[in-house]
Order: C-alpha cells, then sequence, then structure tokens
C-alpha cells in the first residue's frame, strides 16, 4: 500500500508519521519551497499529545513546548470569571502544550525527513489536479511559480491535507466559494515579557466583540525566568470587509487594533504593554467553513482543515488534525484489502464529531462564559456567582470537553 498527502502542514506531517509507523508507504508533497518555522502560539490537547506520545514524540514535545498549568477566563475589567487545571494538572495522564506553531511544524518535518527518508518529503510541489481509477489514484504537483509539472505519482489513496483553501477539496465542492467569515479579525504576536499568574498560565479576557488572549510558548527562555508570550488581540469589525486572500498573514500596524486595549492593565497582565513590545503583528481574518455532508469519494480524502476549518476557539484546530491521522492510520491498517472502506470508515469515524466542534465554535465553545458575564453584568460584578452560576460554568466547560473529545475519564479508559 502506498498513500500519498498533499500538504505538509501538522495534520499531513503526523499523518505521514502515523502511517510510516504502522507499516505504510507515504510521501507527502508540500506547495511551499522551504518549510520555514512560521505563525504564532498553538495549542495541543491531551487527546492529541497522547497520539504524538505514541509516535514516540514525547521528549521533543518537552523540550519545544510549555507544559499548560491552566485556563482562566475574565472580563474586560480582569474579574475572573472561571478558572480550571489543564493537562496534567487536571489530572490527564498527558500534558497539554502551549507551543509556537512553527517550531512544532519544524520538529515534525524533522521526524519525517528522518524516519520516511528525504525523498519521501518532497516541498516546492503543489498539488495541480488528480484522476481516480479502480485501482489507483494519479496525482500531479506543480511548481507553483512557473506551472511546471515536478511531480506525477500513483498511489493507492490520496489524502488532501492541503488547508483551507483545499486543492482537493475545492475539485469535489468547486462552487463553495470563500470561507465563511465571523465580522472578527485576529491580530497574532509573541513579546517577551514577565510571567504572568502560574507562569504557565492561558488565560483569555473580554468577550464575542472584544477578546485578547495569552499564553507562554517558550520553555528555554522560561527556565531563564522570563516568558515569551503569544498573544491574540479580536475585535468584530463586522462582516462587510473581509480582507482578500492575499492579505491573510500579513503584517499590521498595531495603531489599527491597539486603542481599544488601551485601559486593559491588570495587577497580572499588561495588554497594551504586551502590544506595544512586539516586533512584528499579523492580522488574519477569524473564517471556517460549513462542514460537508462527505469528504471520501473512492480513493481520495480530505484531512484537518481541508475537511473540517473551524474557528481558533477551545485550542482544537491542530489537536483535530492530529486525531484525524490516528483515525485514519487505523482504518487502513484495520482494512488494508479495501482502501475505499478503509477511507469510509475513517470518514464515519471523524466526520461527525469535527461538524460539531465547527458549529460549537461558531457558538463560542467554552468561551460563552466570558459572552454570558459581558450580557448579565456589561459593568463588572463583585462575585461572578451573583451572575453566572457555577452549575453553569461547569456544564459549558464540561459539555466542550465531551464534544471536542478530551474528556478526562474517558480519555483514561482508552
Amino acid at each position: 500500500m502506498h498513500i500519498t498527502i498533499a500538504g505538509g502542514g501538522i495534520g499531513g506531517l503526523v499523518t505521514a508519521l502515523a502511517l510510516h509507523d504502522a507499516g505504510i508507504s507515504v510521501r507527502v508533497y508540500e506547495s511551499v519551497p522551504t518549510l520555514q518555522p512560521l505563525g504564532v502560539g498553538i495549542n495541543l490537547l491531551p487527546h492529541a499529545v497522547r497520539e504524538l506520545t505514541r509516535l514516540g514524540l514525547q521528549a521533543q514535545l518537552e523540550t519545544t513546548g510549555i507544559p499548560t498549568a491552566d485556563l482562566s477566563y475574565y472580563n474586560k475589567f480582569g474579574q475572573l470569571i472561571w478558572t480550571e487545571p489543564r493537562g496534567r494538572a487536571a489530572g490527564y495522564a498527558w500534558p497539554q502544550y502551549s507551543i509556537h506553531r512553527g517550531r512544532l511544524q519544524m520538529l515534525l518535518l524533522d521526524e519525517a525527513i528522518a524516519r520516511l527518508g528525504a525523498d519521501n518529503v518532497r516541498t516546492g510541489c503543489h498539488l495541480s489536479d488528480f484522476e481516480t481509477f479502480d485501482e489507483q489514484v494519479r496525482a500531479r504537483f506543480v511548481n507553483r511559480e512557473t506551472g511546471e509539472t515536478v511531480a506525477d505519482e500513483w498511489a493507492d489513496a490520496l489524502v488532501g491535507a492541503d488547508g483551507i483553501h483545499s486543492v482537493v477539496r475545492r475539485t469535489f465542492y468547486p462552487d463553495e466559494g470563500l470561507p465563511r467569515w465571523s465580522g472578527r479579525m485576529l491580530w497574532r504576536g509573541v513579546s517577551v515579557a514577565e510571567p504572568f499568574l502560574t507562569g504557565r498560565s492561558m488565560v483569555m479576557i473580554g468577550h464575542a466583540d472584544q477578546k485578547f488572549v495569552a499564553y507562554p510558548i517558550d520553555p528555554l527562555l522560561a527556565y531563564q525566568g522570563r516568558s515569551r508570550v503569544n498573544w491574540i488581540a479580536e475585535l468584530n469589525v463586522g462582516t462587510d470587509t473581509m480582507p482578500v486572500r492575499q492579505d491573510w498573514n500579513r503584517k499590521a500596524d498595531p495603531a489599527t487594533f491597539a486603542p481599544p486595549f488601551a485601559n486593559w492593565q491588570f495587577d497580572w497582565l499588561d495588554v497594551p504593554a504586551l502590544i506595544d513590545s512586539t516586533d512584528a503583528v499579523y492580522a488574519y481574518p477569524m473564517v471556517d467553513r460549513d462542514p460537508l455532508p462527505r469528504w471520501t469519494f473512492g480513493r481520495v480524502t480530505l484531512l484537518g482543515d481541508a475537511a473540517h476549518p473551524m474557528y481558533p476557539i477551545g485550542s482544537n484546530g491542530a489537536s483535530q488534525a492530529i486525531l484525524d491521522a490516528r483515525a485514519l492510520t487505523d482504518a487502513l491498517t484495520n482494512s488494508p484489502d479495501d482502501i475505499p472502506a478503509a477511507l469510509q470508515a475513517y470518514e464515519t469515524a471523524r466526520l461527525a464529531p469535527t461538524a460539531q466542534i465547527v458549529l460549537m465554535n461558531r457558538q463560542n465553545g467554552p468561551e460563552q462564559v466570558m459572552q454570558l458575564a459581558e450580557e448579565r453584568a456589561p459593568l463588572g460584578f463583585q462575585q461572578v456567582e451573583d451572575v453566572i452560576t457555577r452549575g453553569e460554568l461547569e456544564t459549558i466547560a464540561q459539555r466542550y470537553k465531551q464534544i471536542a473529545g478530551f474528556e478526562r475519564e474517558k480519555l483514561s479508559q482508552v
């Protein structure tokens, strides 16, 4: 069996590692000529860390990411709404990691090259088109700048792990159009600052129309008593002005978004100082796509953001792609003689759960607690229990863990 993967992001690389670990031949094709440690921070939830640990990556994660100790939600006045331990601090068998996305991708890339061989991890190869046959799939890859064909690959299956602008997805859904925009913009940056709260805390402040997220991502700097803080500023800017695709991930002037956060100076975190001390800020629209009725077409299927792009709420994007990788590998291992059936089994296992997360994230997922506090107490509160009962807070937190698949009790039984 030989599998072709279009896309060398986190989902594509973890899938390659998992398939190789299961004894399945695999080759990855990535569009960009050179993969670089780009991006900012992400979080890996315990169920995703479990799968990476299964692939022998625990030691690398420990030296690359921060094991998140707790997650706390605050209102716009810096008043605590809800806090809960995370990862091992919450009794999980695996940590939750706050980690730089680019560093994680480089870790996975190095492992893939070492295990699969350099010839099986090819860059500068953009998927142009593909044809499906009864027994195989033929995929053509081009140099994106010149249009020259650089690879013509035959395989038993093609996995489209090629992101929110997936060529594979567009082939099957040509009329889908642009991603669905929330009306919210995200500005992301990384600053070096004093540690805040536990030094391994993740915080979310504000409400649906104005939010600030911060967490540390550099374990080496933490050992020196400093903190490299990933932060995200979010504002609702309306639904009529989504930037064109070429402007996504572009550098931004803090003056365009910082003023509404000017007074967010709390005893435990100085938001304006974090923004001011950042060398580069990047802007992104908050987008997703509607859940699909199917991912699999014969010997071709979708994975990760190509299958289920979602709002960056609840720390689920990368984690769900990693769970996809495990489900796909298990399906192919369990049904090696009927690949279309295996791909269909993978879809059956993953399509409905990820669709539920996409829709839940549109309702702000676990961050609903911040919006409830804003709606019920826009001027703040003396005690959060006067505004939201502890039962409500616990229900919201537990419901999202259940939907996203990382309930501690269920994971401990696997």
